[in-house]
């Protein structure tokens, strides 16, 4: 039950060390205050008077006190704990996502990962903090008791100790059953946060074309499939917490029946028999406590998997001898039989690309969809490792397994489809790049983009706040947002475009095309594209074709050629 990931985290051993102790300690605190309280009601039924009996009300209350003390710290400590390896498995969690890029959102699906850091990250710190405690319990409470009952009555703790391991089998029977529908209770969370977040980052789009209701519909549908995940699952969950106490109480009702029978045959004293029935319920207790947080625990050991499966995903190994000069109007940038597979794709995404790069160049990417340019552009941006057995690269005569080099990603400004708008001040998402820019600098670069409209819209200008809680931006705004980005850094000299332009309307894309080409003088330019009006603008084109690389040259070669660029140009504008 518990994921051996938890095992290997900081303070682990520390922490179930003093949970032992825990555990341990409030063991004896059950059995003293049942010994006591059992003491003090058999004294006054013998005849005792109250007074006579104070002491062991007094240690009663002493043990009784301890008990509750030791669970209240246990709890501190244990809140401490898991909120601080959720935090640090969130860190984690974004810091591999960033490095890893934009490829393992798409794949796992952006509404997935956006629950999975906000509320799979909660759910995971509250597993934390049950698995740990309940089995900790399990381990050692029951089985002290235990002892302790064998010195009172051996038939009482006979019948506890047979029928421990029947419930456990029976939890385990009932677990399995539990985590399979917990597994699909989780799968459909996870399609129905993709749909949710895609519905609704499109839904001007789904307006636009009248299919809104469609996809409320669908949307209504995809919950109802969670719905009924759910229901299944607490159905198991209440079965199994109601077969459990059935069967301790059961047990209990046993024991007490022998313990009777024992006291009418004069078999054993009241002492005993009010101490061993008393601590039978208790013994029985940390599997109850267990088996009520059962389906809590699926849930968050689910999401921490899930976490963990993104840690564990394989990263680019970075060269650490590799020192590169930036990026000039003398580098040249060499790449032969570039190759990149996707896992699980019967062919390559790109196949043995060649080209070359040198000083500042604008370099067209166009093809039709699923030709390869995103691919392209996320292995130049170092997201992706293309296949190092035959790619060889070369910037400035240096060879690189791959493009994930600190060295080269910090000359790159990557702009992609649809840029990600933080939760923060519109001056703070302008200064991505260049985080000690002053405030004149960033109005200096929201001039440029035109987002003058903008910022005398917002009640406190470039200091208002925008992304998720504060104000919402079309995805004209975002684009010039990220435009401002790459005019705000001087540095960076190496542009990455994947099709930025995509989700524009025509009157959008013109405006921002006006703003984006001064941005490109002086760079090294990769714009990937399925708009054609963008070539014209380009020193050179790479035409791609279901990966590979069928044509390249200047806009005026490939038209004089009348190869496959010119099909595909009048493909696109329906003349073929």
């Amino acid at each position: 039950m518990i994921d051996k990931a938890i095992l290997k985290m900081p303070k682990i051993k520390q922490t179930m060390i003093l949970l032992a102790g825990f555990s341990f300690l409030q063991a004896v605190f059950i059995i003293g205050q049942a010994f006591y309280l059992a003491k003090a009601v058999v004294g006054l039924w013998e005849g005792g008077k109250l007074h006579d009996q104070l002491s062991a009300i007094l240690l009663f209350f002493l043990f009784y006190t301890g008990r509750h003390v030791i669970t209240y710290v246990r709890e501190k400590k244990l809140d401490h704990f898991s909120y601080d390896r959720s935090r640090e498995l969130r860190e984690q969690l974004l810091q591999k996502i960033f490095r890893l890029g934009p490829t393992v959102v798409q794949k796992n699906g952006t509404g997935n990962m956006v629950t999975m850091a906000l509320e799979g990250i909660s759910q995971a710190e509250n597993y934390l903090h049950l698995i740990l405690m309940k089995i900790m319990n399990m381990m050692i409470i029951p089985w002290l008791i235990l002892i302790f009952i064998f010195t009172l009555d051996i038939r009482s703790g006979v019948v506890l100790l047979v029928v421990f391991p029947m419930i456990i089998i029976f939890m385990i029977i009932l677990g399995y059953a539990a985590q399979s529908k917990a597994d699909k209770q989780y799968k459909a969370f996870q399609l129905l946060s993709n749909h949710f977040i895609d519905s609704l980052r499109g839904i001007d789009t789904l307006k636009l074309f009248g299919l809104s209701e469609k996809y409320a519909g669908s949307i209504y549908n995809t919950s109802e499939r969670f719905r009924r995940a759910t229901m299944s699952t607490l159905k198991i969950a209440i079965l199994s917490t109601f077969a459990l106490d059935f069967f301790t109480t059961l047990s209990v009702a046993v024991v007490a029946v022998f313990l009777g029978l024992s006291l009418l045959e004069g078999g054993i004293l009241l002492f005993p028999a009010l101490t061993t029935l008393i601590l039978a319920p208790e013994f029985f207790l940390p599997v109850r406590d267990f088996a009520s947080d059962y389906h809590a625990t699926l849930d968050g050991k689910n999401s921490f998997q899930a976490i963990q499966a993104v840690l564990d995903l394989k990263e680019v190994e970075e060269t650490d001898t590799l020192s590169l000069e930036d990026w000039t109007a003398l580098s040249e940038l060499s790449v032969e039989q570039l190759t990149y597979s996707y896992e699980e794709a019967p062919q390559p995404a790109l196949k043995a690309l060649n080209f070359s790069a040198k000083g500042y160049q604008k370099i067209g990417i166009i093809g039709a969809s699923g030709s390869g340019k995103s691919t392209l552009i996320n292995v130049l941006s170092g997201f992706l490792e293309p296949d190092t057995a035959t790619t060889e690269i070369q910037i400035d005569g240096q060879k690189l397994p791959h493009f994930q080099q600190k060295e080269w990603q910090k000359q790159v400004v990557y702009i992609p489809q649809t840029p990600y708008i933080f939760q923060d001040t519109l001056a703070n998402n302008v200064r991505f790049y260049t985080p000690d820019a002053s405030d004149e600098q960033v109005a200096a670069a929201i001039e440029l983009v035109g987002l003058q409209a903008l910022v005398s819209s917002l009640a406190q200008g470039i200091h208002t706040m925008i992304g998720e809680s504060g104000r919402v931006l079309s995805g004209g705004q975002a684009q010039r947002i990220a435009l401002a980005r790459a005019f705000l850094d001087q540095e960076r000299r190496v542009l990455l475009f994947d099709e930025p332009t995509a989700h524009l309307d025509i009157e959008t894309e013109v405006e921002l095309k006006e703003r984006m080409l001064p941005l490109m003088e002086d760079h090294l330019v990769f714009f990937a594209t399925h708009r054609l009006h963008w070539m014209a603008e380009m020193d050179y084109i790479l035409v791609m074709d279901k990966g590979q690389l069928v044509e390249a040259g200047t806009l005026t070669e490939l038209t004089e050629k009348n190869g496959y660029y010119v099909r595909l140009m009048n493909q696109m504008r329906g003349t073929e």
